[in-house]
């Protein structure tokens, strides 16, 4: 499938194509966990990002993955910078009653604790991204 024209975010002063033709997203739904992961791989196979989505749970569905999302998302780029996104959508949510004050913590401590393993490099998905990729690579073939 061609895509009709990139698609480039901006974070901070920095801009990332996270789609393109021949780019390629890894995604992990951790079981028991509040997030999901997405790793975004160029048409090079190089990772531009992984794309931390915090949720209340995630899980599968008729084979199908499944997240109930809770607003905060971290950013993750290959440089080692990371961004902590959408406060202000979770704090909205929170406001606005659409989740609970137990919701609500769960999005505040999940976020602490990826923060706190990404900043002493212990997220083991971020560093199995490329070996998953090969291993599925490996099974189309």
């Amino acid at each position: 499938m061609k895509v009709k024209e990139p698609l480039i975010t901006q974070y901070g002063d920095r801009e990332v194509c996270i789609v393109d033709n021949g780019f390629m997203w890894l995604l992990h739904f951790p079981r028991g966990k509040h997030h999901s992961v997405t790793t975004m791989f160029d048409a090079n196979g190089e990772i531009v990002q992984w794309y931390i989505d915090i949720c209340l749970e995630n899980g599968m569905e008729d084979g199908v993955p499944w997240m109930d999302d809770l607003f905060l998302d971290i950013v993750v780029l290959p440089s080692g910078e990371i961004f902590l996104l959408d406060k202000d959508e979770l704090e909205q949510a929170y406001k606005n009653r659409i989740i609970s004050e137990n919701m609500y913590d769960v999005a505040w401590n999940e976020s602490k604790e990826m923060m706190r393993q990404l900043q002493n490099d212990e997220f083991m998905l971020i560093k199995l991204a490329q070996e998953h990729k090969r291993m599925l690579e490996n099974k189309l073939k």
